[in-house]
């Protein structure tokens, strides 16, 4: 908006007593078009070596995004990255064209990548050689910053006033020809992204938080690659109906004979069999395939050789001996879940309740979401087993060690220093 346009809207205000007259419906707000078009699909190592030079030559930060097809395929890769930079513009590149984009993030590795909700995109576009060394988050920023919308649409209509194409974030991103409508919508996500960047930037500084953020965004460029989940099949939905060691036996068979098939044909192992269907089976243990057609999930269009798939991964299960049964609960690091708390450990729970109010009331003076002044598993952690003597050096101490960043530490740990204090059981008089 322009210094004129905004002392005309005062004026409106101030003659209509601060509200807009009724008569007078608001602007609509623009929808945003690519400035220079949709360009076209890089799949071609002629043209990815076109894109890495003009973005080698390019200026300031550069906008990185990422299309996965979630729900569509096998794991999460990236079926189409979308850049831009200043004096480069936009480009599209199909990853399954051009697999190896190491030269791309070689060329960009020295500029600050700018991302919207970067811990989403940054494992896929590592697989394919795309490392930044310098990150902006701009949804993070926002979640810091108090904006109280953050998905990339409503911010980017929040503060520059644009509206995004919808429809498309959830289509299948494998699908090739890709249509151009998908093209345009994934060049509009970094069409303003580094415009959005530059606000944040400057509301960040205002609120004297941009130092909490370049921390923030450090330690997400910094961190290493998530190491593989232990027992993924754990991770069924409905597991909690499930009881017994053989009942889990039949779980973890048939989702690993799920995800072999589905990694094999390539795509998302629920569309391979449903986790309903797989619970259904466990609580069930049918003796046979004509039993296990009569469960939810199995029946309908579900082949003869399919069903005896399914019915050889249970028939192993039933056929385990008992001391290569999996045990009933998965070993987890750290305290138990609140809610027992209280039952297990009453002081603890005190601890916990004590703290939770306090950084509540913190984050709420500083206008921002409480799991981001402090993680809650942090604070659980510190009132579980909290540091002897709960000294604010020591609670300090454990939550580097757990790792929250160093203007987190200094918000949190005077708040839960006193509230381990304040909550610890008088000594006894002898």
């Amino acid at each position: 908006m322009t210094d004129a346009q905004e002392t005309a809207a005062e004026a409106d205000l101030r003659t209509t007593g601060g509200a807009p007259p009724d008569d007078v419906e608001p602007a609509p707000i623009p929808l945003l078009a690519p400035r220079e078009g949709v360009p076209p699909v890089v799949a071609t190592q002629e043209a990815l070596d076109e894109v890495v030079a003009a973005f080698a030559a390019g200026t300031g930060p550069v906008a990185v995004d990422a299309e996965r097809a979630s729900g569509y395929r096998y794991g999460q890769r990236a079926y189409l990255v979308q850049l831009r930079r200043e004096g480069a513009g936009s480009a599209l590149i199909d990853p399954v064209g051009c697999p190896d984009l190491t030269a791309l993030g070689d060329a960009i590795a020295d500029a600050e990548w700018v991302l919207h909700a970067a811990t989403q995109d940054l494992p896929c576009l590592r697989e394919i050689g795309m490392i930044p060394t310098r990150i902006f988050d701009t949804e993070l920023a926002g979640r810091l910053a108090g904006v109280p919308r953050v998905g990339l649409g409503a911010i980017v209509e929040n503060l520059l006033g644009y509206a995004l194409e919808k429809g498309h974030s959830a289509v299948d991103w494998s699908t090739r020809p890709l249509p151009e409508p998908w093209l345009r919508y994934a060049a509009l996500d970094v069409e303003l992204l580094v415009d959005l960047r530059d606000a944040l930037e400057k509301e960040l500084d205002r609120q004297g938080k941009l130092d909490w953020a370049l921390q923030e965004f450090r330690a997400i460029a910094e961190a290493p690659p998530a190491p593989p989940r232990k027992d993924p099949w754990r991770r069924t939905s409905g597991m909690h109906k499930v009881r017994g060691r053989r009942r889990l036996a039949v779980v973890r068979e048939l989702w690993t004979a799920r995800d072999a098939i589905a990694q094999r044909r390539d795509v998302s192992p629920g569309k391979v069999l449903s986790d309903s269907a797989i619970v259904e089976a466990s609580l069930a243990v049918p003796p046979n395939a004509n039993a296990l057609a009569a469960l939810p999930g199995f029946g309908n269009r579900m082949s003869r050789r399919q069903l005896e798939q399914w019915q050889a991964a249970i028939d192993r299960a039933r056929a385990l001996p008992d001391i290569e049964l999996p045990q009933p609960g998965q070993a987890v690091a750290g305290p138990p879940p609140p809610r027992s708390w209280a039952d297990k450990d009453p002081a603890a729970a005190a601890r916990l309740s004590a703290a939770r109010a306090a950084v509540s009331a913190q984050a709420e003076e500083i206008n921002m979401p409480q799991e981001n002044l402090v993680t809650p598993d942090t604070v659980r952690r510190v009132c579980w087993e909290p540091p002897k003597p709960a000294t604010e050096e020591n609670v300090a101490e454990a939550l580097a060690s757990y790792g929250a960043r160093r203007w987190q530490i200094e918000l949190v740990a005077p708040l839960l220093a006193k509230a381990l204090t304040a909550t610890a059981p008088a000594p006894v008089e002898s």
